[in-house]
């Protein structure tokens, strides 16, 4: 995990050709990480859904992520119960 910043920093992202001020407590090379990510998964949907508008493709996409992530979540609390009850075996 990466170490995280005391003060904000502002750094500017580029995702799906636009540019984003994005401000935080992570590294500008792990904000621009996390927009590079997330413009790939933009341009992903895009080639899967040519027709759809930028604000539509953004929604879509935020949608995935939110799926992806409580998937993980999911898995985790998987893992920690097996953890819990000594089951690590069949995790």
């Amino acid at each position: 995990m990466k170490e995280r910043q005391r003060e904000k920093q502002r750094t500017t992202v580029s995702i799906y050709g636009q540019q984003y001020t994005v401000a935080g407590y992570d590294s500008p090379e792990y904000m621009k990480e996390v927009a590079a990510e997330i413009d790939a998964k933009m341009r992903e949907l895009r080639k899967v859904n040519p027709y759809l508008d930028t604000t539509r493709l953004a929604v879509l996409t935020a949608v995935n992520v939110m799926d992806d992530l409580k998937k993980l979540e999911e898995y985790i609390r998987y893992l920690e119960q097996q953890r819990l009850t000594g089951d690590e075996k069949n995790a």
